[in-house]
């Protein structure tokens, strides 16, 4: 009797663990929509199929994983997959030389004239988001050529020889011409833009057709002019290295430069020659934490990146996989840790070569992030959540304290002068795309790129065919906002931009990036844990669900945040949405949510490389 009352009772605790578990969780993804890519050689990923195609060429010619990259930012840009030419890039490499991980800090500066008071006189709370007054100095050239002349192998001309076919002309894919259609009215306004973008004007439908040949003739002179610039270097006996700068000093120094200004002034924008020529690249020094023995980089504060190991510093304190995949405790800790990350970014976070300096040795301190973890609230979201302290971590007194008392999360909203176009929604903005770039090779180069900047609509400067930035949003004029991000000639806004590269034991374990605006940290963060905690490989991370907060600020348009607002993938089963909406959260179903991100997964026991590409969107691989 006694033994059968123990079988009783052993079952009763079984079957109450598993409902525990069906109550608390759903199941771990284990299957996928796209195949795990498997690659001995190489992989190239990106945003758009023939863009992936542009990189592998460059492995065909026998160049490395930086001569992939810059193919493939080179063909996005031509692409404008969510960028142009004049947009931004951002980057991380592991060296195979050294070993060591350098950060690629291609993003352009407000130009000459673009100060607090020249937009407050047009009455406006922030830079505005289209126009030639959107757009900071051209980055993606620079940061193509200086990547390339530094670390790649291949001619400019190899590099640029996709792109230079694709200007002249390719057949256009349907999500760029429906994103054209949608936006003509504020593409009529600039007049270079509507000969490039708008071939049947008086037609119903504007834009060119999907299929249709896609003519680019101005951009194709300027991609030439730039490879011209090399090869005459070359033959008057110059290095490699030496002809790709002559490249990047015609189009930042000559006479591309003086069409982009001539062009970017004609329609109303502030850009100098000046301002580009004394505009550089740097390469810099990531910053880096450790998550289970895993080293991650990022970018520094000029970019969100460091709000992905903040919120990796702060989760050390809990055990995540005890909790259950997306149980509701596990979505409410991720959501409550990305609150306190993003408050930080969004008080602490601005271009570290201008003052006043960041404080990012105490926001990455371990110690901070246990202060912070104190702090959450295990019960409901938080919709107060403010920036924290970190100034004692590293030795110092906080200069801001008596801004940080008046700061709210919430910051009221304050409407715009009205344009003659409607403009984007919260949604439109917070989520605004982009496209990643991800390239490996067997050698043991590894490149991680977020490039941006003159998605559609774009202002097109000149006859010189590149689409302008629209990154001079990022900026906040009033300091008590962010005294770190207040816009200043010369100076860099804040970007979202944020790529990501893992180490383990030295070696490169995980290559990472997605699209989007501030949701990208958020999506790189639960990839990350899909695949550290919950043992997903690279493809079913790239695809599983992921949650997104709306609590932080955005960094686009109206810079607005919605606290408690929660968006779920419909497979979180209704018993875990019920337990949120107790918690206090607004909840928003959707069917995918998933990024869409990019990335490459290192076998160091079999010696290849996964790559991994969401279900969602155009986004694309080829591996051999």
């Amino acid at each position: 009797m006694r033994s059968m009352n123990l079988v009783v009772i052993w079952f009763r605790q079984l079957w109450m663990g598993l409902a525990f578990l069906l109550l608390t969780s759903i199941p771990i993804p284990g299957g996928t929509v796209k195949p795990a890519l498997h690659g001995r050689h190489w992989v190239a990923i990106t945003g758009k199929p023939l863009a992936a195609t542009a990189g592998a060429m460059m492995f065909q010619k026998g160049g490395n994983a930086v001569d992939a990259a810059c193919a493939m930012l080179a063909a996005t840009c031509t692409m404008y997959d969510g960028l142009s030419w004049a947009g931004e890039t951002q980057a991380l490499i592991f060296d195979a030389k050294t070993g060591k991980v350098v950060g690629i800090n291609a993003l352009g500066v407000a130009p000459t004239g673009a100060t607090t008071d020249f937009f407050r006189k047009k009455e406006m709370n922030y830079p505005p988001a289209y126009g030639p007054l959107a757009a900071v100095t051209p980055g993606n050239p620079g940061g193509l050529l200086v990547m390339l002349a530094e670390f790649g192998t291949l001619s400019l001309k190899e590099v640029l020889e996709p792109s230079i076919q694709m200007a002249e002309g390719y057949p256009i894919e349907k999500e760029l011409t429906d994103s054209i259609e949608k936006e003509k009215q504020r593409i009529k306004g600039w007049p270079y833009s509507k000969r490039v973008f708008l071939p049947h004007l008086g037609d119903p439908y504007e834009a060119p057709y999907p299929g249709e040949i896609f003519r680019q003739l101005d951009l194709r002179a300027t991609l030439q002019k730039m490879v011209e610039a090399e090869q005459e270097a070359l033959a008057a006996g110059k290095s490699r290295k030496e002809a790709i700068l002559v490249a990047y000093d015609r189009f930042y120094k000559g006479d591309i430069a003086r069409e982009f200004v001539r062009g970017s002034q004609e329609q109303g924008g502030l850009h100098t020659l000046e301002d580009l020529a004394s505009w550089k690249v740097h390469i810099e020094e990531p910053v880096m934490t450790r998550y289970q023995g895993i080293e991650v980089f990022k970018l520094t504060t000029w970019v969100q990146g460091p709000v992905l190991l903040q919120a990796l510093n702060i989760l050390e304190n809990v055990d995540l996989k005890s909790m259950g995949y997306n149980s509701a405790r596990y979505i409410h800790t991720l959501y409550q840790v990305m609150n306190l990350a993003f408050a930080d970014r969004d008080f602490y976070y601005g271009d570290p070569y201008f003052a006043p300096e960041e404080p990012i040795h105490g926001l990455l301190s371990k110690d901070y992030a246990k202060e912070r973890f104190k702090q959450i609230n295990w019960d409901r979201n938080d919709p107060k959540v403010k920036p924290g302290n970190p100034y004692p971590f590293e030795g110092k007194k906080n200069p801001f304290l008596h801004l940080l008392e008046k700061w709210d999360s919430r910051l009221p909203a304050r409407p715009e002068p009205q344009t003659a176009q409607k403009a984007r929604s919260f949604e439109e903005g917070f989520l605004a795309g982009t496209t990643s770039i991800e390239a490996a090779d067997e050698a043991g180069w590894v490149v991680s790129v977020t490039p941006s900047g003159g998605w559609i609509p774009a202002c097109i400067a000149g006859r010189i065919g590149v689409g302008m930035s629209q990154r001079m949003q990022s900026f906040i004029l009033d300091e008590t906002q962010n005294p770190f991000n207040v816009l200043e000639p010369g100076k860099r806004p804040r970007a979202t931009l944020t790529p990501s590269l893992a180490l383990k034991d030295g070696h490169p374990f995980l290559s990472f990036a997605v699209q989007g605006g501030d949701t990208q940290d958020q999506n790189l963060l639960q990839f990350f844990l899909n695949v550290v905690e919950f043992g997903m490989n690279v493809q079913e991370a790239a695809e599983a669900p992921n949650i997104t907060s709306y609590q932080m600020r955005s960094s686009f348009d109206a810079h607005q945040a919605k606290p408690g607002k929660l968006t779920l993938n419909d497979s979180v089963p209704p018993w875990v949405r019920t337990e949120l909406g107790k918690m206090g959260y607004e909840l928003d179903i959707r069917k995918l949510t998933s990024g869409p991100i990019n990335a490459i997964f290192f076998d160091r026991k079999h010696g290849t490389m996964w790559g991994g590409s969401s279900n969602y969107g155009e986004d694309y691989g080829i591996a051999w």
